[in-house]
């Protein structure tokens, strides 16, 4: 039960970041998005990350590390340039330019 409620929260903290991610790559679009509130999530799953690495605990490292790679994802694209940031998501947009 235990596990089950933890990989059900991992699951959807995990689709939350992506959601956000595609959304940005999609629209281009991080004006309402907040610096600080990515630069505290970024390190708050850095230290969960190093949190689980302690601990050796794999449920507490794999969700977070995969989250930590998202939120600093779109905290890079916050803080770049926008043609820098139009020239990523290019890249990454498959339905949209290069």
């Amino acid at each position: 039960m235990l596990l089950a409620i933890g990989l059900t929260a991992a699951a959807l903290t995990i689709a939350s970041f992506v959601a956000q991610t595609r959304k940005v790559i999609k629209t281009r679009d991080v004006r309402s998005l907040s610096a600080p509130m990515w630069i505290l999530s970024t390190t708050a799953f850095a230290i969960w990350t190093l949190y689980g690495v302690l601990l050796g605990d794999w449920p507490i490292i794999v969700p977070n590390a995969v989250c930590l790679l998202l939120a600093a994802f779109i905290l890079t694209l916050k803080l770049l340039p926008s043609g820098t940031r139009e020239q990523v998501a290019d890249k990454l947009d498959s339905g949209r330019g290069a």
